[in-house]
């Protein structure tokens, strides 16, 4: 299951593809308030966007703009306007697809689904990392522990994976930023501070008191 962000202004449209895509086991909300996307998309946490270009107050290319300062989460563009402009333009503001209304929602989820699979590709030789009984689950980006399965973000899930690859060492927040952004010369050094607290409130909600130390100066390391 994947969290899907839709930002599409006509409620018909995103009612359709939220009911479709929440068959394929997909939690997905839609944006309402289209002033606010960003807050919308640092709140939900989505692991995809859908984002249609014509939009109240600012145009979709703005909002993958402001996303892409954030996160390299994939975005599919979906629009009426499907002229090589329109997609070129679509690629260079950050999109990495296109999708032409109208479409088959089948159509739709093949995309999804295509998506989903090439951003979130796991190593094929084992779908668990282990450290100290607690198991990291690549499948369903979920962390287990006595028994209790506890649902990440996506950014969460990306920190511990880093962690648990290099258990036993310090993981510099350099190289942190590096894999939830990408480029992290253009992300704020406190984002990821945020990011950090955020997860080890849920873990410590899990009974995983200090299961991530903060080695000063050096970065973060597994409590092992």
């Amino acid at each position: 299951m994947f969290r899907i962000l839709i930002v599409e202004d006509d409620n018909i449209i995103s009612g359709a593809m939220k009911k479709h895509l929440e068959k394929w086991g997909h939690e997905v909300e839609c944006v309402t308030d289209f002033s606010r996307v960003l807050a919308h998309f640092g709140r939900f946490d989505p692991q995809l966007v859908l984002m249609d270009i014509g939009l109240p107050f600012y145009n979709g290319y703005y909002w993958c703009a402001e996303i892409r300062k954030l996160s390299q989460v994939p975005i599919i563009f979906i629009s009426s306007a499907g002229d090589n402009m329109n997609i070129v333009m679509a690629v260079n503001m950050g999109g990495d697809d296109f999708l032409v209304k109208p479409f088959d929602l089948e159509v739709l989820s093949a995309k999804v689904q295509a998506m989903l699979r090439r951003a979130y590709s796991f190593h094929r030789q084992s779908s668990l990392l282990e450290f100290k009984n607690v198991v990291l689950s690549l499948a369903d980006l979920s962390l287990v522990f006595e028994g209790r399965s506890l649902k990440l973000s996506g950014n969460e899930f990306k920190i511990l994976q880093l962690l648990f690859e290099n258990a036993g060492d310090v993981v510099s927040r350099e190289r942190i930023m590096k894999r939830l952004w990408d480029d992290e010369c253009f992300v704020d050094d406190n984002t990821l501070t945020v990011n950090m607290n955020r997860l080890r409130r849920k873990l410590e909600e899990a009974g995983l008191k200090d299961f991530i130390l903060t080695r000063k100066g050096a970065g973060y390391q597994l409590n092992g």
